[in-house]
């Protein structure tokens, strides 16, 4: 038991340094750029990628010792597989691995400030997350954006019809807009507006809605602590945000009270249990409590907020819909989407 819990010690310190440079692979383009080579050197490879040759060759190492690069030691050249580069690159079709690793540094420049709440109580707020916006529109999009056409909106029926004749619609924390921008420029016939309380993430959706010359959308910085609904929307959504917010409770009535009462919302949410005990086999469970304590749960206790964590789980969502007011939920994975739950309820 000793030895195999060492080695199970060893195998984690390993994994989470190449997390690291999963991240820095991706963010260097260099895995997008060693799926177009043949089997390549070391200067060729830097060269092509206009890095510098030190550092690729450290990073090399940490690929090839991690299984993740080929390595023919004849001829020194290293080779990214077709099978692998799929799981590694921004243009191919299937979940993007490398994307995802950059959640380990993001949360790690707040282990600092994560200490002292462990100490002290409270959270750290959204602007100690340096690139937290950045990061999330690129795992929305995969999650979202890359199914929200073909599998998430078909999960209402009758919605992409209604899309095209034109209704009004509502995404709550926006974020940089990706999904709302996306369905505007397919529906041009319906109105699309985005709220979030982060400003910076209001100004990056507003200049992308501009480069898309789309002129059916509206973003706005929104509170929904401080306003009340003024408007009714025929479908609302709010894609992994409602565990995060300072007044879950208030966010989910507001949407009920913003619906239409033949409207819909769909909300979706980490894929777990409220119970740790059905948790104990999930396969994502300690990157999901990780960041959850590091993130989800800390940035509303930073606001005194109830701090539900992206862990909140099914049981409790469920729960927490109902009370809102909502009726007739019902709860869907898709096959694209390996970490949510699908939430799509209405008014009785």
């Amino acid at each position: 038991m000793g030895d195999a819990f060492s080695d199970y010690l060893i195998d984690t310190i390993n994994k989470g340094s190449l997390a690291l440079m999963l991240s820095i692979g991706h963010r260097t383009r260099l895995f997008d750029i060693l799926s177009t080579m043949p089997p390549s050197t070391v200067d060729e490879i830097s060269k092509k990628a206009k890095l510098n040759q030190r550092y690729v060759k450290e990073w090399l190492g940490t690929m090839v010792t991690g299984k993740i690069i080929d390595y023919d030691s004849s001829n020194s050249k290293f080779n990214l597989p077709k099978e692998k580069a799929q799981f590694l690159t921004r243009e191919d079709n299937l979940y993007n691995f490398s994307a995802s690793m950059q959640w380990i540094p993001v949360l790690a420049q707040v282990e600092d400030k994560i200490i002292d709440c462990f100490h002290s109580g409270g959270g750290v707020p959204y602007s100690s997350y340096n690139r937290f916006h950045e990061v999330m529109a690129e795992e929305s999009f995969q999650t979202v954006v890359t199914g929200l056409v073909d599998h998430i909106l078909p999960l209402v029926p009758g919605l992409i019809d209604r899309l095209k004749d034109g209704i009004n619609v509502l995404d709550i924390g926006c974020g940089r807009g990706k999904a709302v921008n996306i369905l505007a420029k397919k529906f041009p016939n319906s109105m699309f507006v985005g709220y979030d309380v982060a400003e910076e993430a209001i100004k990056g959706a507003t200049a992308d809605s501009k480069t898309l010359n789309t002129c059916n959308t509206l973003f706005q910085v929104q509170n929904l602590l401080t306003v009340e609904p003024t408007k009714k929307f025929d479908f609302i959504t709010a894609f992994d945000v409602i565990h995060d917010q300072i007044d879950p409770s208030r966010t989910l009535k507001f949407i009920f009270d913003s619906l239409n009462s033949s409207g819909v919302f769909l909300m979706q949410d980490i894929l777990s249990s409220t119970d740790l005990a059905k948790n104990i086999d999930h396969p994502l469970g300690p990157f999901l409590y990780t960041i959850s304590c590091m993130h989800c749960m800390s940035v509303s206790l930073s606001e005194n907020g109830a701090g539900l964590g992206a862990m909140w789980g099914k049981e409790k969502a469920l729960e927490m819909l109902r009370y809102a007011g909502f009726m007739g939920v019902e709860v869907n994975t898709l096959s694209h989407d390996f970490q949510n739950y699908y939430y799509t309820a209405s008014k009785p």
